[in-house]
């Protein structure tokens, strides 16, 4: 079983030796990792000079989305993720995965738990996750941190990639669609990566667009399955969400109840 890290790259210079160390630390598994960098003028080509087991190219792209697709559409492996270059892998995360993989031969996406850290990479707390349906995705939002979240090779062979018209949202939208297709997404209950919050992430520095973002894929996924149009009315959406991140946290506490 081998596994692709695709990683989008822009003046993150920083962090990114963090993510690439994350990665080739990972023991007992075939990986490769491919850095899709958008143009950066910070010191971000000179540190990946200093690894040549990186499979890199700078160059100007339509955003994060494409980069991400430039990556899929080149990687060879089984499993596909992609990990941000403020973002880490935690050690033993593809093992894990590939032992959950073995197991559960028809799952399309796999998906565990990340911890945020802060900008110096100190932890902050675990995101402990659930198994998710289309109503979790629909109203809650993106439950499943992309940093922790893997793609059956098949995915991107039937050509599902993620939309470039998606800056922020991308993984929200992308989660959705699979879901529409019929993929099937499996739970694995392992802290698998950090997510870093800092100032300069795009999270932080684009909220707006990501709201924005967040309702037009609802909107897009309610027409999509013929819903009544009035899921999408803000006082739906609004109560939708209470009442499923409620439903969340009853089933994160019997998962984790039943697992310890």
């Amino acid at each position: 079983m081998k596994f692709s890290i695709i990683t989008p790259s822009l003046n993150q210079g920083r962090f990114l030796p963090e993510c690439v160390e994350s990665v080739l630390a990972q023991k007992g598994v075939e990986f490769e990792h491919i850095v899709t960098d958008a143009g950066s003028t910070d010191d971000t080509l000179e540190v990946l000079r200093r690894y040549p087991h990186l499979t890199w190219k700078s160059e100007p792209d339509k955003g994060m989305s494409d980069g991400i697709n430039k990556g899929f559409l080149q990687a060879t492996g089984d499993w596909m993720m992609w990990l941000n270059c403020d973002d880490r892998l935690l050690p033993d995360a593809l093992a894990k995965v590939a032992a959950h993989a073995a197991v559960h031969p028809d799952a399309d996406v796999i998906h565990g738990d990340c911890r945020f850290v802060d900008a110096d990479g100190d932890p902050m707390r675990r995101k402990y996750d659930t198994p998710v349906d289309e109503w979790d995705f629909l109203f809650v939002g993106c439950c499943n941190p992309s940093t922790s979240t893997f793609y059956n090779r098949r995915i991107i062979q039937s050509g599902e990639l993620l939309d470039v018209g998606y800056r922020n949202c991308m993984d929200w939208e992308y989660y959705l669609r699979l879901i529409r297709s019929g993929y099937e997404f499996s739970y694995l209950p392992e802290l698998l990566a950090d997510f870093r919050w800092h100032e300069e992430s795009t999270t932080q520095r684009h909220w707006a667009r990501m709201v924005s973002e967040g309702l037009r894929a609802q909107r897009d996924h309610i027409a999509n399955r013929g819903l009544p149009r009035w899921f999408g009315s803000k006082f739906a959406l609004r109560a939708g969400r209470r009442i499923f991140q409620a439903r969340r946290i009853l089933k994160r506490l019997l998962v984790h109840h039943r697992i310890r």
